[in-house]
């Protein structure tokens, strides 16, 4: 079902893990401004654990497509599923950002919206993949690419943020 799009996920899948794990790097050089302050917590799980959750996520739909004795309906249920579970914890991360005063325009677009809306894809994608229809597994790559690349700006606004705390404390 899945042959053609192989290397599609193993680039896809590959990217995803490398950046999560180069995002860990980062992150652990500049521990120093991870600090146990409340202000620093929210800030942390409104914006840092969200990069992880989507590179994970990439990750996890890479791996399970992957998968050689992948059925339409087996991945059309964990599409589903994960999509469901995905689409919650972003509309919570969406609200999280929306009420964070240092949120502007672009945030709530990149840590908010869009994710919750690659994510629903997939409530659409699900039903389109159990009834063996192609387009889903178009619509589903689509998705997969805007969360990598959106994630690729989050990524890039967290170091820029890290860069900007540890000169302000120097």
């Amino acid at each position: 079902m899945l042959a053609e799009w192989r290397e599609f996920y193993g680039l896809l899948g590959t990217a995803a893990a490398a950046l999560v794990a180069l995002l860990f790097v980062a992150v652990s050089i500049s521990t120093s401004v991870l600090t146990p302050d409340p202000d620093s917590r929210g800030n942390t799980s409104t914006y840092m654990s969200p990069v992880v959750f989507h590179y994970a996520n990439v990750l996890f739909l890479s791996l399970i497509a992957l998968i050689p004795t992948q059925t339409w309906e087996s991945f059309g249920v964990v599409i589903g599923a994960a999509s469901a579970g995905s689409v919650i914890y972003s509309i919570v991360i969406a609200v999280r950002v929306h009420r964070n005063p240092i949120s502007d325009l672009p945030d709530r677009l990149c840590y908010g919206i869009i994710p919750m809306l690659c994510y629903a894809s997939g409530l659409v994608v699900a039903p389109l993949v159990l009834e063996e229809k192609p387009a889903g597994l178009n619509i589903l790559a689509g998705a997969a690419l805007l969360l990598l690349v959106i994630n690729i700006r989050n990524a890039w606004d967290l170091m820029i943020s890290l860069a900007r705390r540890v000169n302000r404390s120097l």
